[in-house]
This record gives C-alpha cells, sequence and structure tokens, in this order.
C-alpha cells in the first residue's frame, strides 16, 4: 500500500471512526497506532450514548443529536462487513426525577424534545413503577425517560470497526510513516502536543475509573442516577462508571474510588446487591478546553488534521466526527461547528 490518501494516526473512536468515514468516499486508508485498537480511553467497559438535555439549543447539542441518529445504521453496517457486533441498541434512559421544582423542569423539558427532536425520540415523565425492574430508587416516585439514548460496548465498538476496515483492505499497523493527509486521533496525549505547538493550553486528560458486574438485565433502558452511568450489556454484564479525577499519577492504576462506584450503583439499583466485580478498568480521557470535540486543520502544519477531544461523549459524537473529517479531508468541504474548531480551544 505506497499510494496512501490518508494516514490516520489512533486506533480509538475518532480515528476508526473517520478511517471508516473515508473509507466509505473511496480513500485508500492506513491506521497506525503502537498501542493497537482501543488501547487507550476507547476501550473502556461503560458506553452511555446519551444526549444532552433537549433546551437551550446550540451547535453542540445539535451536532450530537445527528450523530446519535446515525448510530443504528453505522453500527448495522459495520457488523454487516466485519462480522463482529459492537453491542449497539438504542434502548433509552432512566434517571431519577426530584421533587419539587426540578420535577416540573424534567415535565416542561417534553415540550421541548417535541421540538427539537422531533419524531425521532421521546422526553417524558414516568411514574417510578413503570420503569420496569431495572428501575432506580426515585424519592420523587418520578422516573424521567428519553428514547433517544443507547449503549454501546466501547471495546467491542473500536474491534468491530477495526475488522470491518480491514475487510476493506485497511492496514491497521504500529508503525508507519506518513502518507497523503495524516489525521491525529491520539487522545489526551494528542492534545499535550497541540499544546506543546501552540504554546497555550489546547485541554487536558481527565482520568475515569469503571467497574463491570456480572448481572443479566436483559434488554432494558441504561440508568442515570446521581451521575453515575449505569450501563447493561447484552453479554450479561452491568457496567458503571465513570469517576473524573483531573490529578492523577498512574493513567491506569484502579483504586478505592472504583470500588466506592459500586456502593452508589448498590443506592441506585438495589437490585444490583452482591453482583461480582468482573473487571476494574481506568483510562484517561481527552478533554478540549472548550469542552467540544476538537476538529479541523492543526495550526501551522499543512496537510495534517485534527479528531481529538471526545471526553466522555465521543462514541455518541463519533459517526458524525467521522463524517465532518472525512468531507474535510477528502472533500475540501467544511462543515464543522466554529465551537468545535481548534481556535474555540485556543
Amino acid at each position: 500500500m505506497t499510494g496512501m490518501d490518508v494516514t490516520v494516526r489512533g486506533a480509538g473512536i475518532f480515528g476508526l471512526s473517520v478511517a471508516w468515514s473515508c473509507v466509505r468516499r473511496g480513500a485508500r486508508v492506513r491506521v497506525v497506532d503502537p498501542g493497537g485498537v482501543g488501547a487507550g480511553s476507547s476501550g473502556g467497559i461503560v458506553g452511555a450514548l446519551a444526549p444532552h438535555v433537549p433546551e437551550q439549543w446550540n451547535e453542540k447539542k445539535a451536532f450530537q443529536l445527528d450523530s446519535l441518529l446515525m448510530a443504528e445504521a453505522l453500527w448495522r453496517d459495520v457488523a454487516a462487513i466485519g462480522g463482529v457486533d459492537a453491542g449497539y441498541a438504542r434502548l433509552g434512559r432512566l434517571q431519577p426525577a426530584e421533587d419539587g421544582p426540578p420535577l416540573e423542569l424534567a415535565r416542561s423539558r417534553a415540550d421541548s424534545a417535541a421540538q427539537l427532536w422531533g419524531d425521532a425520540a421521546r422526553w417524558e415523565v414516568i411514574p417510578m413503577d413503570e420503569g420496569g425492574l431495572f428501575a432506580p430508587v426515585s424519592p420523587s416516585g418520578w422516573l424521567i425517560r428519553d428514547t433517544l439514548s443507547a449503549r454501546i460496548h466501547p471495546r467491542r465498538a473500536c474491534e468491530a470497526l477495526a475488522a470491518a476496515l480491514r475487510v476493506q483492505g485497511v492496514e491497521i499497523v504500529s508503525e508507519a510513516p506518513d502518507r497523503g493527509a495524516v489525521i491525529w486521533a491520539t487522545g489526551w496525549q494528542g492534545l499535550a502536543a497541540v499544546t506543546n505547538d501552540a504554546g497555550r493550553p489546547v485541554g487536558t486528560g481527565v482520568k475515569g475509573q469503571a467497574v463491570l458486574l456480572r448481572h443479566d438485565a436483559g434488554d432494558v433502558p441504561q440508568v442515570f442516577a446521581g451521575g453515575l452511568h449505569v450501563i447493561p450489556h447484552a453479554d450479561g454484564t452491568v457496567a458503571v462508571g465513570s469517576t473524573s479525577e483531573r490529578d492523577f499519577d498512574d493513567p491506569t492504576s484502579v483504586d478505592a474510588q472504583a470500588d466506592a462506584l459500586v456502593d452508589r450503583a448498590v443506592e441506585a439499583l438495589p437490585l444490583l446487591a452482591g453482583a461480582e466485580v468482573v473487571e476494574r478498568w481506568a483510562g484517561v480521557r481527552p478533554r478540549a478546553r472548550s469542552r467540544a470535540p476538537l476538529l479541523g486543520e492543526w495550526p501551522g502544519r499543512a496537510g495534517h488534521f485534527l479528531a481529538n477531544g471526545g471526553f466522555k461523549i465521543g462514541f455518541g459524537m463519533a459517526p458524525k466526527v467521522g463524517e465532518v473529517m472525512a468531507e474535510l479531508v477528502l472533500e475540501g468541504r467544511d462543515t464543522i461547528p466554529e465551537g468545535f474548531r481548534v481556535a474555540a480551544s485556543l
């Protein structure tokens, strides 16, 4: 493969999604990552594809909505071509609703969701007993349910994309020279490189810890309670996460903070009491200074581009990120929102 249109550096969810969109447009692509597929934070276990609240609409929320609605077709096609299932299912989400003004606010968001999401999804407030067996405890007796949220198994999603790319003739290698346009999707360490290049902070890494429990909940909505995501996966496990740690010494060490996640999950969902912990995981997620994905040309480096800063919403944003980056690199068509550009984080 001496002729190459695009070199993607980074085999996490952004890098693989960009490679996929480029290949689907007929480009010759090579993916390069010394650590292999999903070696960074994309190799995690949580996988909450959940929307921002449907109010105070902005370009970030609109971009995310488009991306979440693209996901089902993307993961279906990836599985059909590569033969690996990413564990995707759009099953919705349940959240306990606080009593008083927060409950009224939650109810009012049903109208804004109808306006902003249209017929694509619903936001509603329901009695707790309508939430099913996997409903979280809600002191008010009410739950917020949305039908836009979906689950995915991050590690398997990266494996699924890698398998589909290989079927399409894409090499995924540990080392290779730059050929063609170069897209840097290199996570939190990549943000550090951009910061060094710019001489100003562009972003940083935020460590997160998560746990995986043995519990077969079936095909039920995920739960978001007290800042905690609880995701029932298709393989009979439930993922719980994550912590947010700005200060850390070891990016992959797991400590008592992970054990505390289990206690919080059981408080929200008592049926998880006694579930076996089958895995503890830690990794560092790339957070751009703007808190939005960092997309576009790398300033001062002709032919080099950035796709970074997925932070906690990278998997949900990935389908649309892949699309806009492929349009920019291959077609010269720039549809990246202003708030996602490198300048927004400088």
